[in-house]
């Protein structure tokens, strides 16, 4: 394990814009050049690095422990190059499994403690399937290396956050998904995580699932039966939660600064809020690790891959969030 703190970004699929939005975000800041590394591809990045004239020197290294302070350090779990191993825009099998390695060997550090921090890149869950392994997504491929039982997807702004209860399923599957226990979980990890890193007691929002949180049951009986019981438990406990609350003003109240974070009931209840209001400065976080896992909040952009034009904002977002973790 080492003393200092150390932030390795994995730079996500090889053939989106994860390699130039990780190689922008160290170059942009001087702090990053004394602690942040990449886990990808070496002859990926140092294509970018060339297309964008990058003055920071890019190194490669085998481990953290090589680190050189005031350079782009990168430990090239897999080496590829574009043209011969990959197309930039394109889904592949080999994009895909290489950016699975990436992960693997960053939560690996981490779990040793040589990193403090695992901040992630965009992936392709198309090719990461192609590629061998499915997962729904980086939330399910950190649960499963850290064999972590109980966990979440955190959306993270400065202006509201957001946890879920459920994430990459269908939606009929995520009515099922709603139960006592896991709103329970959600209100927990919720609870704990701003506890860290806001030092207060939260005002908790618990959404719910249905119209009108049901109507008093005219729309649904998820309400009745699972998300008010998980809330009465948490009041219980002693912590400040609401709910449910309907879905359809929950988000504008929390924005307004009624409440501190919100349980969302699914994947899309939580996201199109938060990416109507944050979309280049929102952050992905897993709750419930062993590790910090810190992420940005948007895709791997083929549509833009190779054309030095990607925007590092959320990267750097994500990687001080991560960081404010680690001191926490």
């Amino acid at each position: 394990m080492l003393e200092e703190r150390f932030v390795g970004i994995t730079m996500g699929d090889p053939a989106g814009i994860g390699p130039e939005i990780s190689l922008k975000a160290i170059d942009k800041k001087n702090e990053y050049k004394q602690s942040v590394l990449i886990y990808g591809s070496y002859g990926v990045l140092k294509y970018y690095h060339d297309l964008l004239s990058l003055q920071t020197p890019l190194v490669r290294i085998d481990r953290v422990q090589e680190f050189q302070k005031g350079k782009i350090n990168v430990i090239s779990v897999v080496d590829l190059e574009i043209g011969k191993d990959i197309i930039l825009g394109q889904v592949s099998s080999v994009a895909g499994d290489a950016a699975y390695q990436y992960i693997a060997r960053a939560i690996a550090d981490a779990m040793k403690g040589d990193i403090s921090v695992v901040t992630t890149a965009p992936l392709n869950k198309e090719a990461l399937h192609e590629g061998g392994h499915h997962f729904d997504g980086h939330t399910e491929i950190f649960a499963t290396l850290t064999h972590t039982q109980t966990y979440t997807m955190m959306l993270w702004s400065d202006r509201m956050s957001v946890v879920h209860v459920s994430t990459h399923c269908a939606l009929r599957e995520a009515c099922n998904r709603a139960t006592k226990k896991r709103v329970l979980e959600c209100i927990h990890l919720a609870d704990d995580v701003m506890r860290r890193l806001e030092k207060k007691i939260p005002k908790i929002a618990v959404a719910g699932l249905n119209p009108h949180s049901g109507e008093a049951g005219l729309f649904g009986q998820e309400e009745i039966e699972e998300i008010a019981p998980a809330v009465e438990q948490a009041i219980a406990e002693g912590l400040q939660v609401t709910g449910p609350v309907p879905p359809d003003t929950v988000f504008l109240k929390a924005y307004k600064g009624v409440y501190d974070i919100v349980v969302a009931m699914y994947h899309d209840q939580g996201h199109i809020p938060m990416k109507m209001i944050a979309f280049d400065s929102g952050v992905n976080v897993t709750l419930g690790l062993p590790i910090i896992r810190t992420s940005v909040d948007h895709g791997t952009a083929f549509d833009i891959a190779g054309k030095g034009i990607a925007n590092e904002e959320s990267m750097l977002y994500a990687v001080d969030l991560g960081k404010r973790f680690a001191e926490s």
